[in-house]
């Protein structure tokens, strides 16, 4: 693949505001007639900084105009493409200002799929698998204009909860506030 056919394609992409690519989407934009030529056509673009590996099989777009406050969700909504994930656990609480700690370079998921955390150059994504069904799990989120859903105070405060951890950090007063 040509470098100038590359950049053309992803940024039509991007354009549609699309600029997190999982491989098998790269392989549908770069049709190549094996997987070792798509994997060497890869790896240039990644070479010359056209594109940014961020996980295993999960790229970015490094010249998006959309690169900003919501490309970590991105990237965690393309890593577990196909599974439920909403933003929780002390991401969400702190958002809503019940924790004191301001999680910088971090985003807490809560996901039907595996479990797992990737750090990647944009931050760390910690995946917390839930066994509930989605029909339980979308009465506590919200949908907020960003990549993934958010839980609300409570369900954010469940998950935390249910996962056992930093509970000592949640602000009782301001969890119960409207």
């Amino acid at each position: 693949m040509q470098q100038s056919t590359a950049i053309e394609r992803l940024s039509e992409q991007d354009r549609n505001g699309r600029y997190v690519f999982a491989h098998r989407d790269l392989a549908k934009l770069f049709p190549e007639d094996n997987a070792r030529a798509l994997h060497a056509g890869l790896q240039r673009l990644t070479k010359s900084g056209l594109l940014t590996r961020v996980a295993k099989g999960v790229y970015v777009f490094s010249n998006s105009r959309h690169l900003g406050a919501g490309t970590l969700e991105q990237i965690a909504k393309t890593l577990r493409r196909g599974e439920y994930n909403y933003v929780s656990l002390e991401s969400a609480l702190s958002e809503y200002g019940v924790i004191s700690q301001i999680p910088i370079d971090r985003l807490t998921v809560v996901t039907t799929g595996r479990k797992g955390e990737f750090k990647t150059p944009f931050g760390v994504i910690e995946f917390t698998h839930t066994k509930r069904p989605v029909r339980q799990l979308l009465p506590g989120l919200r949908s907020v204009g960003r990549p993934l859903r958010l839980a609300t105070k409570a369900r954010a405060y469940g998950d935390l909860k249910r996962v056992g951890r930093n509970t000592h950090l949640v602000d009782l007063d301001e969890l119960n506030e409207n």
